[in-house]
């Protein structure tokens, strides 16, 4: 068990090589899934075309959709997005270079179950059955004589070999063998393409905006820092303020207590409206409150977090006013996440 929640801290720790690992897993699993699936076309005109489509389109769509849920910046893109700019404004560059890091890899599995079904050949020959040329491959002089949709109904059986009977026009293997011909060279050629476009855009595209590219990286670095140095602050306090809340309700029920076995009876609770006790837990943990004390100082904290955070100037030391700063006053995440507790 050691060994893993090492592996997990690890994981947590360096969150690109988390990701670029779920991606390479999904990749896999997507790989897995088609080898998996059972491909049954319809063998009907109208029918063929519209099954292959789904079957080409709607896994790689919830592939890529079930990549960016499981990446834990989603949720922090939407909230940088939503945000209201308050004293710090929002920048649409960070914005995309947050979006595109994600789609790159999310794209990864959608990627790869394409390239498995054109490599494949089942799906391109279930779509493109009825438009193979009978008069190249078959026996052109009795092609002319069958009515339209006589011949298409003919050739859409052509995936079917336990239905196919119009081996008298054309052979179905020649038929299959030249569909899986085509399919699999637009494979080839996707896989190409997508490769060198992966590689455009992870090589290429940052030696012509290096200045750009690397702001928007730093700052997109920067806000999940902060975002995690908020949660972690959040949990401490969370701790501590749990902590003195028992340790004074323990002294009070022993005080109620003691009370009781001196007078006979329990002594009345205190009343809600009453002001709430400073907290006598040890130094460390009311170091930990940061003078936070009662649950509407802290709800008034956290919607002034999301409504105004503090803005991204350092050298001033700027109490908090309302909603939000009085001023700039920007910080390293740390220092910046830990005065914005103790300024409320």
């Amino acid at each position: 068990m050691d060994k893993f929640r090492m592996i997990f801290q690890f994981l947590q720790s360096n969150q690109e090589s988390f990701m670029n690992g779920v991606c390479g897993i999904m990749a896999l699993a997507s790989a897995q899934m088609y080898s998996a699936f059972d491909f049954n076309c319809p063998c009907l005109p109208g029918y063929n075309a519209a099954y292959s489509a789904g079957i080409l389109l709607a896994p790689p769509l919830v592939l890529f959709l079930l990549g960016l849920v499981m990446n834990n910046n989603v949720s922090m893109l939407a909230e940088e997005w939503k945000r209201p700019p308050g004293r710090r404004a929002k920048d649409p560059a960070v914005l995309r270079y947050m979006f595109c890091s994600m789609a790159q890899r999310a794209l990864i599995a959608p990627v790869v179950w394409v390239a498995v079904t054109l490599l494949d050949g089942k799906c391109f020959l279930c779509a493109f059955c009825t438009a193979v040329p009978v008069t190249v491959l078959g026996n052109g002089s009795l092609a002319p004589g069958l009515p339209g949709p006589e011949l298409a109904r003919l050739l859409a059986r052509v995936p079917c070999p336990e239905i196919y009977d119009g081996d008298w026009l054309l052979a179905r293997e020649v038929a299959v063998r030249y569909l899986r011909c085509i399919s699999q060279a637009l494979g080839w050629s996707f896989v190409l393409l997508t490769t060198l476009l992966a590689f455009l855009v992870r090589s290429v595209r940052p030696c012509f905006t290096q200045a750009a590219f690397l702001k928007s990286k730093y700052w997109s670095h920067y806000i999940d820092i902060e975002r995690k140095l908020f949660d972690e602050t959040c949990t401490e306090h969370a701790k501590a303020f749990a902590k003195v809340c028992i340790q004074q309700f323990f002294e009070a029920m022993n005080h109620d207590l003691e009370l009781g076995h001196t007078h006979g009876v329990l002594a009345t609770a205190p009343s809600t409206s009453a002001a709430p006790t400073p907290p006598d837990g040890p130094e460390e943990e009311r170091e930990k409150l940061r003078g936070i004390t009662d649950q509407g100082t802290m709800n008034r904290l956290l919607a002034s977090w999301h409504k105004c955070k503090p803005p991204l100037r350092l050298g001033h030391e700027e109490p908090l006013v309302g909603n939000g700063w009085a001023g700039g006053g920007p910080r390293p995440p740390r220092r910046e996440v830990a005065t914005y507790f103790s300024k409320v």
